[in-house]
């Protein structure tokens, strides 16, 4: 057992009802490049999770075996991007789609050497469109308190609205 107290954070859900409500960030960098991935190994994918998530305790991922992320990676609706800066990997989403025809952006962040250059109001701003373009009813996201400090304010200057929010206990692992 840890000696580690539990964290307790804040976890706000938002939401987009309407693509007019986006209000888009254009690329800070001409070497800024999304693309889907239609296949990514499962050694590539842990990397994403674990490095872009590191300082924010994502951990629930952390047990999957190659075949569970292959499994996750492969269920129709889910989709990933990465963000390239000069070809190297800084950032990535995930879009899943829910039975109701919502998209939920369900992970999303930067490699930590790509923080604070305007990458992050750019890659939410391509998750949006690219939810909205695959016929999302709705687009939302959650984020929580131990994330990035500027995530909550990104994801309403780019027009989503915040609708409920919960109180989350994380023990450590």
């Amino acid at each position: 057992m840890s000696d580690v107290p539990p964290r307790v954070s804040i976890r706000t859900y938002l939401e987009m009802r309407d693509p007019d409500a986006l209000r888009p960030a254009p690329s800070p960098s001409p070497d800024a490049v999304v693309s889907r991935l239609p296949f990514c190994p499962p050694s590539f994918w842990r990397y994403l999770y674990t490095e872009v998530g590191r300082a924010y305790l994502w951990r629930d991922r952390l047990p999957w075996t190659d075949s569970d992320i292959t499994a996750y990676l492969t269920e129709p609706g889910t989709e990933l991007w990465l963000l390239t800066v000069a070809a190297a990997p800084a950032g990535y989403f995930e879009l899943r789609v829910h039975e109701d025809g919502a998209i939920e952006i369900a992970y999303f962040g930067l490699l930590p050497e790509f923080v604070g250059r305007g990458l992050g109001k750019y890659l939410l701003t391509v998750a949006i469109r690219r939810a909205w373009a695959a016929g999302a009813a709705r687009v939302w996201l959650h984020t929580d308190t131990l994330d990035h400090p500027s995530a909550l304010p990104n994801y309403v200057a780019r027009g989503l609205v915040p609708f409920r929010t919960e109180e989350v206990v994380r023990t450590a692992i």
